[in-house]
C-alpha cells in the first residue's frame, strides 16, 4: 500500500512581499536546488492520511482569523544559508492554535519553537552564507506586509503540489 505524501502548511505572502523575497531567493538560492518560491512554513510534515481532518482545521481556523500583519525585521544566519526573519504576534497566535489541533501528528521539527522565516539561501558553504549575510544585513530595512491566507501543500519528493488555499476572514 502506498503511503500518502506528507502535508505542508505555509503562510501566503502579499504580492509585494512575495516578489521582493522571491527575487532574493532566485538570486541567492543554488539554482539546482531551488524548486520552490519564497514561503513561510508553519508545519513541515503533517500526515497525508489525515488530509480531511487537516483541511477541516485549516478551514475552521482561517475563517476565524483576520488577515495577518507581518514584518521582516532582519536577516538571519542559518549556518549554511541565510533567511529573512518574519515577526508577527498574530502569526505566533495562529501557529499555536493550529499546533494544538495538530499536536498528535507533529514531527520533532514542528515541535520546536516556532521561528518563522523565509529562506533565501540554503545548502551552500558556511563562508558563502556568511558573505551573503554580511552583504545584506547592514543595509536591511524593516519591511512589512500582510498575509491573506494559508496554503496547504503535498510533498512527493520534489516541487510541492498545491492542494488548497484557506483565505482569512475578510481577505
Amino acid at each position: 500500500m502506498e503511503q500518502e505524501a506528507p502535508l505542508i502548511v505555509t503562510l501566503k505572502l502579499d504580492a509585494v512581499s512575495f516578489e521582493q523575497l522571491d527575487t532574493l531567493r532566485r538570486m541567492h538560492f543554488p539554482p539546482e536546488r531551488n524548486f520552490l518560491s519564497a514561503h513561510v512554513t508553519l508545519f513541515h510534515a503533517l500526515p497525508g492520511k489525515e488530509l480531511p481532518t487537516v483541511r477541516s482545521h485549516l478551514q475552521r481556523i482561517s475563517a476565524l482569523t483576520s488577515p495577518i500583519s507581518i514584518a521582516f525585521p532582519s536577516v538571519r544566519m542559518l549556518g549554511r544559508g541565510v533567511a529573512i526573519e518574519v515577526m508577527s504576534a498574530e502569526l505566533q497566535t495562529l501557529h499555536a492554535r493550529l499546533a494544538a489541533c495538530f499536536h498528535a501528528w507533529l514531527t520533532p521539527q514542528d515541535r520546536q519553537r516556532f521561528q518563522p522565516h523565509v529562506t533565501i539561501q540554503n545548502k551552500v558553504s558556511a563562508q558563502r552564507a556568511r558573505e551573503l549575510y554580511d552583504s545584506l544585513s547592514p543595509a536591511w530595512k524593516m519591511q512589512t506586509g500582510r498575509s491573506p491566507s494559508l496554503l496547504l501543500w503535498e510533498y512527493k519528493g520534489g516541487p510541492w503540489h498545491g492542494i488548497e488555499e484557506f483565505s482569512f476572514a475578510g481577505a
